[in-house]
């Protein structure tokens, strides 16, 4: 069967979602196909623009299936933005339709949208896409559009299946933990190809290290998308080995680097479960590295997946030679654009591969080691140094819950490395935890790598995806 709308017409009685809001696939398709026909009805057509701001559950499960049956970009929108940031990306969409939690000027709740409508499915139907907004390094944040097909959903499902889904070996049936808010790409991409393989869903609102634990067990959950966040959480849970964990077939993670003493953790504990992902909102998914494959080259995130290649680039514009560092850019991708600013899209591409922003390097048998954000590097005394490595060294450290490390303008060396720290719960940061640092430092990194400065924070602002703006902090760091 091709698809969550042909499951749910065959097997209507298949569990979707589990939990308070539990519903069969059948009724799913019934609540979706009303809320398409509440869009199609509000004259929402195929390649218009509508824009959710919702938290995880039913409806934002059902507006993403329904915006994907007529052919319209779906805007999911993170809840937590102000108004303002709220109305920029209405009105830089032009949303044909804004679907929010309670009725309000200018916007309607998904009861609303379904009220009066037949639960048939819409005519005319056409695969839609999501348009996520993302601000990259600078600038107001602008939506990732991808070219529309003249395909059914069901006709899609092949391509998709060709081109990526395949790489994730996911059997048909099971159990998809999200771990995320759908606002975001991976969360969504995930929860919408679990959909389409026949797998029930379970939404919690927000990630617990410890309830999550019990959803797994709970719930028998066989696979979830997670960041490298929750990865540090959920091995700081006292008691996580009394947890049954044994549903679990794969554990996959991406959006973040993973430093490397935390997977290892992570599979020791669970076994070779963990499938690690490399791309971005523009690129979707570039690569796929199995737990065996990561164990064998420590730190990959694998290679080119087939159709993809890629490309390091120097700062002399030349293409660098195998194991020497770069700007990585990834080839094969589906064409996008990013909405209303032809400029942005030019400037990340050449020709038409398309960079991230990264850096990193090719090893000899084309797997691809990142190092870090071009944006977040610091260089020092002429040297390169990659903020993400000092994060990784220090978060092995067991009083360390979390870390940003920044560069910030020395007039002797031109930056030097500051280290935020954020200790475990009970632990003091101050004198004494600055030296045991330091100390810890010495066999893992060279001198010239040490942070010349360590301050403690009490919280660090990651996004639900676990990224860190360093930008951000080091704004921040500045002004203060």
């Amino acid at each position: 069967m091709r698809g969550f709308y042909e499951i749910a017409t065959n097997d209507p009685e298949r569990p979707a979602l589990l939990g308070d809001e539990g519903t069969t696939y059948g009724e799913l398709l019934a609540r979706v196909n009303r809320a398409s026909n509440g869009l199609t009805s509000r004259g929402t057509g195929p390649g218009d623009c509508v824009v959710t701001v919702l938290k995880n559950g039913l409806d934002a499960v059902t507006m993403m299936l329904a915006t994907y049956q007529i052919g319209a970009y779906l805007v999911p929108v993170n809840w937590h933005f102000t108004a303002e940031e709220i109305d920029y990306i209405v009105a830089d969409c032009g949303a044909k339709v804004v679907i929010r939690p309670e009725a309000s000027a200018g916007a309607a709740t998904v009861e609303e949208l379904v009220a009066g409508q037949p639960d048939s499915a819409p005519a005319n139907r056409r695969a839609g896409s999501m348009m996520l907004y993302t601000s990259g390094t600078t600038g107001r944040p602008k939506g990732v559009r991808r070219r529309l097909l003249d395909l059914t959903p069901e006709e899609l499902y092949p391509i998709l299946m060709r081109k990526s889904w395949r790489h994730f070996g996911l059997p048909p049936g099971g159990v998809h933990l999200v771990c995320s808010q759908l606002y975001h790409s991976a969360p969504y991409g995930q929860a919408m190809m679990a959909l389409q393989f026949g797998h029930s869903i379970v939404a919690p609102e927000r990630f617990e290290a410890a309830s999550v634990l019990g959803l797994i067990e709970r719930c028998r959950v066989t696979n979830a998308f997670m960041v490298p966040t929750m990865f540090h959480r959920l091995l700081a849970v006292p008691d996580r080995e009394s947890y049954d964990l044994s549903s679990l077939t794969h554990l996959y993670h991406g959006a973040a680097p993973c430093p490397p003493a935390t997977k290892q953790a992570m599979i020791d504990w669970l076994g070779p479960v963990l499938w690690e992902y490399y791309g971005s909102t523009e690129a979707a998914v570039a690569t796929m590295v199995s737990s065996q494959e990561w164990l064998a080259r420590p730190g990959t995130v694998g290679k080119a997946l087939d159709g993809m290649a890629f490309t390091i680039i120097g700062e002399d514009g030349q293409e660098v030679a195998t194991g020497l560092p770069g700007l990585v850019y990834i080839g094969g991708i589906n064409r996008f654009e990013y909405h209303g600013d032809p400029d942005k899209t030019a400037a990340a591409m050449r020709g038409r591969a398309y960079t991230p922003g990264d850096i990193g390097y090719l090893d000899e048998d084309g797997y691809l080691f990142l190092l870090d954000r071009r944006t977040d590097l610091i260089i020092s005394g002429g040297v390169n140094i990659y903020p993400a490595e000092i994060e990784a060294a220090l978060l092995e450290h067991p009083s360390v819950a979390d870390v940003a490390v920044i560069g910030v303008p020395d007039p002797e060396w031109g930056h030097k490395v500051v280290a935020l720290v954020q200790p475990e719960a009970g632990v003091a940061g101050g004198d004494e935890l600055t030296a045991e640092l330091l100390r810890h430092c010495a066999p893992r990194l060279a001198r010239l790598k040490h942070p010349r400065v360590i301050e403690y924070r009490e919280s660090l602002p990651r996004t639900p995806t676990g990224k860190l703006s360093r930008r951000n902090v080091r704004e921040t760091y500045l002004s203060g």
